[in-house]
Formats: C-alpha cells, structure tokens, sequence
C-alpha cells in the first residue's frame, strides 16, 4: 500500500489554499485533503484526510496577519508529524513577524526568532521561504531554509516595460542592498531615500539621495503596509522632475489606508507578488504569481536538485 503512496504531498492552510492550488496545478499534483474544524470560542482543531506516513509533506501557508495564520501552520505541522510523516516542509511564502528581527530599543521581543523557534518546536524539519524582511532570519532556525527570491518574476516584468533612463530607488537606508541588486542586475543608478519616523507607520521628513530628474523610477521593497513610504518616496520623487514612478513589493500587507494612498499618488504601477492574497481594490495594483517558483522548488528539493542556479539574484 505505501508502494502506491505518491512521493510526496502538498497541503494548505485556509488562507493560503489560492497559492496551494496553483503550485498543485504546476506539480500535476491534487492538493491534499484536510480539514479544519472551528469551535465557538474561536479554537480550531486540524485534520489530515488521507494518510501521509512516510511521505514527504508540503504545507502552504503564509503567516500573514492575523496570527491565526501561524497557528494553523504550526496545528498542521504538529498533527503531520504525529501522523507519521517522513519529512514536514513549511512553504511560507510570506513570513509574518520578520519585522522585529532584533532588539532596535530596550526591553523588546525579538518576534522573528520566537516565530523561528515555535516552528522547530512543532517539529518542521525545513522551510521554503521568499524575500525575508531581513536575510539573517536564515540563522534563526536549526533546520534548511532555502530563501528565494521575487527578482525571477519581477525581472522579466521589468524588462517587458522597456523603459529608457531607468533609475532603482529603495524608499530606505535599510533596503538599499535589496535595490542595489536591481541596479547591479540591470547597470543602473542606484537612488536611496533617507526617512526619518515620529512613530510607527509615521514619516516626519524624507530626504532623497540621487539625481531622478527626467528618469523612470522603480522603487525596490519587500513589503507595504500602510504605503505611507512608498507613496511619499514616489511623490518626492514626481516633484524633483521623475519622468515615471512604479514600485515593486513582494508582500502586499496593505493595511488601511494603502490601497486610497497608492491610487492617488503620483506612482504609475504598484507590482506585487500573490504571497499575500490582494484582497482590497487597488486600481494601480498588478500581481504576479510565484506559484511556479515554488512548485519549482519543491520538485528540486523532492529530487536533490540545486535550487541555487534557477533564481536571479
């Protein structure tokens, strides 16, 4: 009976099951069946419904807000390894609470390693994972993670715009090594934005470093939650003679009010990836699947392949 078992499985969490299915769909595999039951009270209980003893078993799930994401990742990893699983991957297309990836002031959870930890805990034993908030979260865990990157979708969107005087920014200091590798990639000035904050999600004064007079802008990010940023950087920019001004950001967070901000500054494009469902009208907004890089992925992991020479940067 274990002969007829397929080599490995691959099964979602409740919101992310839109990316389970596509990365289904290029594997040429059925989605697994699990269910999960919800009390009252607002507990859940997870289920698988076919047997994976044995197999190897890929769970998609992002762990955006709100943090019932994470809790059903770590219910499915926790019941695939009591059911006797072989090995328990953890695809996370989005991994949430990588933001407090240190103590920046006193007294402070450093959450990105809690997050790290509970899922060694509950016994996953690698993790897929795409444009960390900060790459030394690699270091967090015990177990592999293989960390893509978005630049193998978002490249080749960039070169189909064809634009002539093409400038990359990153909207802060701290995502200048992310922008620079855009810049490097396609010999371009590279353009930075110093911002300083009142508080969280507050900019009190941005300042930019770089000439992006009569140029087509692209600001690089990993992640936009309020937009407050990026809409900013692309306005300052608009103002100091930018001929264009688009964006890519690999996580759409976009709590309120970015998708308002975004479609009434002076940015032309807003590119995401679906790591996090859009599930607000954004009428700049245009997303493009990494479904296939994970599916990708997952069969070179499944067969020992090198995943090192399929991204770009």
């Amino acid at each position: 009976m274990n002969a007829q078992l397929p080599p490995f499985k691959v099964f979602s969490g409740t919101k992310s099951r839109y990316m389970a299915e596509e990365i289904c769909k290029d594997l040429g595999v059925p989605l697994g069946q699990m269910n999960i039951q919800r009390f009252a009270d607002g507990e859940f209980e997870v289920s698988f419904e076919e047997s994976i003893r044995g197999c190897e078993v890929y769970l998609v799930q992002s762990t955006f807000p709100n943090s019932d994401n994470l809790m059903e990742l770590l219910l499915m990893i926790d019941a695939a390894k009591r059911a006797s699983a072989r090995s328990v991957v953890a695809v996370i297309p989005y991994f949430g609470w990588a933001r407090q990836d240190r103590k920046a002031k006193p007294r402070v959870s450093i959450a990105a390693k809690l997050v790290a930890d509970l899922l060694s805990a509950a016994g996953v034993t690698r993790v897929i994972t795409m444009d960390l908030h900060a790459d030394q979260i690699q270091g967090f865990f015990d177990v592999p993670v293989d960390h893509l990157y978005a630049s193998s979708v978002f490249v080749p969107y960039i070169e189909s715009l064809k634009l002539e005087e093409l400038v990359i920014a990153s909207p802060d200091v701290g995502g200048a090594k992310r922008a620079n590798s855009y810049a490097k990639y396609f010999n371009v000035p590279l353009i930075l934005c110093h911002k300083q904050r009142a508080k969280a999600n507050v900019i009190e004064t941005m300042t930019i470093i770089g000439d992006v007079k009569d140029k087509n802008v692209i600001i690089i990010d990993d992640m936009v939650d309020t937009a407050g940023t990026i809409t900013k950087a692309a306005d300052l920019m608009k103002e100091c003679g930018a001929q264009s001004v688009r964006a890519l950001c690999s996580h759409a967070i976009m709590s309120d009010p970015a998708s308002e901000r975004i479609d009434t500054c002076a940015l032309t494009e807003m590119m995401f990836t679906n790591s996090i469902p859009l599930t607000k009208e954004c009428k700049k907004a245009t997303v493009l699947t990494v479904a296939h890089l994970f599916a990708d992925t997952i069969r070179r992991v499944h067969s020992n392949e090198s995943i090192s020479s399929h991204y770009v940067f």
